[in-house]
């Protein structure tokens, strides 16, 4: 199978084997052990995601992330309708 061959968007799903698939579905499971008791479940993912020291700053980075966040869903969207024309 070559780069070449391998079409855009969701046609590639399709090429991808059936252990690859395995293979992903796999890593995604043992990497996200959120068992009771465990610092994961608690939310701590191991760093601190905002850095901000005030209140007023925590939420101009918190709208600023949720500006990004709707800004990647339509990217993603537009992405998903000019494939399929």
């Amino acid at each position: 199978l070559k780069l070449a061959g391998i079409p855009n968007g969701w046609g590639a799903i399709s090429k991808v084997p059936t252990v690859g698939w395995a293979q992903i579905l796999a890593y995604l499971e043992v990497s996200q052990d959120h068992s009771p008791g465990t610092p994961a479940a608690a939310g701590d993912v191991g760093f601190k995601v905002l850095t901000s020291s005030g209140p007023a700053e925590k939420a101009k980075e918190l709208n600023a992330e949720f500006a990004n966040g709707r800004l990647a869903v339509m990217a993603i969207i537009g992405m998903f309708f000019q494939d399929s024309l």
